[in-house]
């Protein structure tokens, strides 16, 4: 009797052990698998709160506001303007377009403050990838905050594609990184430009390291034929001298889409996309001269096909992206772009040749302006 009990306690005990090891083993696989496949990981979760919590502010809904305490920083004082965009230094006569500020319906974005963004971003590298109008919004983001950066604290450096800001008491790095069609543009035979719309990484690795990764794609792949990016694209082994513009639009997001959800964890990295900026160039690009306040409301208001793209590979996508949705506001400020006032002496051509004489930048923005409004969203979505 007592030898039966000694063996059911042996095999009881000898089970129980198994159990422990198995559960010892089932931690170390989960450990191993990727985040993508932890459905109960904490971290996750809470990830995905803060994203689900940003959808309840439609911050793309509301109206423009005058606001006498705007602008944010003078451009006279912020070194790191391009010219092209220094619209009252190069002429531009009135300046109400510097001091409107966006106010949602429903909820608020905060006032910018440059001290409080860079506690937040101690230790961080900032990344905003994309085209000139994104480079735009890079230069109006150091603008608003390098006025509390002293003189001997702060830097730039260039590297490849890519500049960077670095406000050196903070370890912080405000960056851009030229890429307008996200994946490979490479010169081929006979030195034609081959579109690889499946191929990302010479860009990527740029990016890796970042903690907050910016980005917008989609003004390169709408240039009409004349003014085309491309000679040629490709995608694996096959070739195309052509491809309907929103077809290849969509391959190469799944592409960067792909990338971002193979190489980047949540916990790590925050990814937001900007949607398109519009353009008022039509009318030979004079839609934007002499304008002086923004539109009250949109006339003939869509969603353009490239923000449809857009969200369909976002919502594919199991790395939660951001959307920042900048196109319905932006469209109201035809006031906002540089038109003539690119170089000094703008209103000077305008008499001496007419509005028949050259074009007026309608696509990118006078700084002060509609990107530092792009900046207090941002600043609020982080």
């Amino acid at each position: 009797m007592a030898s039966s009990t000694f063996i059911l306690c042996f095999f009881a005990f000898s089970l129980l052990l198994g159990l422990v090891r198995l559960t010892k083993a089932s931690k170390l696989e989960i450990e191993e698998l990727s985040w993508l496949d932890d459905d109960k990981d904490e971290e996750i979760n809470m990830v995905l709160g803060r994203h689900d919590s940003l959808r309840k502010c439609d911050f793309g809904s509301g109206k423009w506001v005058y606001d006498q305490t705007y602008p944010l920083y003078d451009a006279a004082t912020c070194p790191y303007l391009s010219t092209r965009v220094t619209c009252r230094k190069n002429g531009r006569p009135d300046s109400d377009y510097e001091k409107w500020r966006w106010k949602p319906h429903g909820c608020n974005i905060p006032r910018f403050d440059a001290l409080e963004f860079l506690g937040r971003m101690r230790r961080k590298r900032i990344m905003l990838v994309g085209d000139s109008i994104m480079r735009n919004q890079w230069e109006s983001l150091i603008c608003l905050v390098e006025s509390v950066v002293p003189t001997d604290r702060k830097t730039v450096t260039y590297a490849g594609p890519t500049m960077a800001f670095h406000a050196l008491d903070f370890e912080t790095s405000i960056e851009f990184c030229w890429a307008p069609l996200l994946v490979e543009l490479k010169k081929g035979p006979g030195n034609r430009r081959i579109l690889h719309l499946d191929l990302i990484e010479e860009n990527a690795k740029y990016w890796r390291a970042a903690d907050v990764l910016v980005f917008d794609s989609a003004h390169w792949w709408t240039h009409s034929d004349k003014w085309t990016s491309w000679d040629l694209l490709m995608e694996g082994k096959h070739v195309a001298r052509d491809m309907n513009r929103m077809v290849a639009y969509q391959r190469g997001l799944r592409t960067w889409a792909k990338w971002i959800d193979l190489n980047l964890d949540p916990r790590q990295s925050r990814v937001i996309f900007r949607s398109m900026s519009p353009r008022h160039n039509r009318d030979n690009g004079w839609k934007c001269y002499k304008q002086r306040e923004p539109l009250a409301y949109a006339s003939h208001p869509h969603v353009p096909e490239e923000m449809m793209i857009l969200k369909g590979v976002q919502k594919s996508m199991r790395f939660p992206v951001y959307l920042q949705d900048i196109t319905a506001m932006s469209a109201l400020r035809k006031d906002g772009h540089p038109s003539v006032y690119t170089q000094a002496g703008g209103d000077k051509v305008v008499k001496q040749h007419g509005t028949g004489h050259g074009s007026a930048d309608c696509s990118h923005w006078c700084l002060p302006g509609v990107p530092d409004i792009w900046n207090e969203m941002l600043n609020a979505m982080l």
